[in-house]
């Protein structure tokens, strides 16, 4: 009889513990720098640098063999054939069966000329405001940008003009242009900062953002736009989610940089990295806003960009990828 009324009290106490280990899975207690701290962590780095092949050589060989970014980075005609199903990252219980109309939009495989060599992955940080890092940004070979950053003459000096390849997240297309429904002349006018490059979109991991993505597919093709849509294959996104879980990145979805580093470490031959600091103070421990071109914060919980940032670090202080943080130098005689 007592141990009758044992069971249903020894049940209850292994589900809290289950319940407890999962929230520790998905919401690790970890200590993460404060601003200052990283700040001192920076300045003690110095400017001193030396590229390590061998780090490179790894994370190239780690990204290929789990997240395969010659073949899956983008949705194409050869990896996804009509009827293939593309489950959603970022909604597992949709999907999207590839019909004769999504399949035409596809294009044909990988459009990129492999290998990249030197390749810079620009985010949109407060820290790039007076960093004069523009001609080191246009002068690497393949050049990548965050969510239709501004590229006006204001922002020249820091960021630079040269594009390649360029993210659209499809709440800006909602927010910004509202759903392209009404008219779509400012969408495709403000595109044409970005030349002739790559516009790479997430249809498939939201389902609102499909519909958003296919019109901005349709208003640069009727325009005639030199722009090229190609769209994020939602396998290769959540592969590249995994890696980063398993590297101690915990937020509920990786940041647009942190999923074009990774591509840039899978495809180039060097990276650095600008504009990716997601702290309040920049060196000197002066207020920055959190953008470059405005002060609007991320959503609360979403990212995870400190722990970024901190994954990011250790990549550079390895000699595997190069971060600019600060003021770039006027000349330099390296990459």
């Amino acid at each position: 009889m007592l141990a009758r009324c044992y069971r249903p009290k020894l049940s209850v106490w292994a589900a809290l513990c289950v319940l407890v280990l999962c929230w520790f899975y998905v919401f690790p207690v970890y200590r993460l720098p404060r601003d200052k701290d990283v700040v001192e962590e920076v300045l003690r780095q110095g400017e001193a640098w030396h590229k390590n092949q061998t780090g490179i050589d790894l994370y190239r060989k780690l990204l290929t063999d789990c997240c395969d970014p010659r073949r899956m980075f983008a949705v194409t005609k050869e990896n996804s054939p009509v009827g293939k199903v593309l489950w959603y990252d970022g909604e597992f219980y949709h999907s999207h069966t590839v019909n004769n109309e999504t399949y035409s939009l596809f294009v044909q495989d990988n459009p990129l000329q492999l290998p990249l060599k030197k390749c810079a992955v620009v985010g949109n940080g407060g820290i790039l405001r007076h960093s004069k890092c523009g001609h080191h940004i246009d002068r690497a070979d393949f050049i990548m940008r965050c969510n239709l950053p501004p590229l006006s003459k204001g922002f020249v000096e820091d960021v630079g003009t040269r594009t390649h390849l360029v993210t659209a997240n499809p709440s800006i297309i909602e927010k910004r242009f509202q759903n392209l429904l009404w008219s779509r002349k400012s969408f495709v006018d403000s595109m044409k900062a970005y030349g002739s490059s790559y516009v790479y979109m997430p249809a498939f991991s939201m389902k609102p953002g499909t519909d958003l993505s296919l019109r901005a597919h349709y208003a640069l093709a009727d325009s005639s736009s030199n722009l090229t849509m190609l769209f994020a294959n939602p396998e290769f996104l959540r592969t590249v989610g995994k890696f980063w879980k398993a590297h101690g990145v915990h937020g509920k979805r990786l940041s647009s940089g942190l999923f074009m580093v990774s591509l840039a470490l899978g495809l180039c031959e060097e990276v650095a990295v600008y504009g990716f600091w997601p702290f309040s103070v920049d060196l000197e421990e002066k207020p920055i806003s959190h953008h470059y071109y405005d002060n609007m914060p991320p959503y609360k919980g979403f990212h995870a960009m400190p722990e970024e940032f901190v994954q990011l670090w250790h990549l550079h202080k390895s000699g595997t990828l190069r971060m600019r943080v600060g003021r770039c130098p006027p000349q330099e005689g390296g990459s």
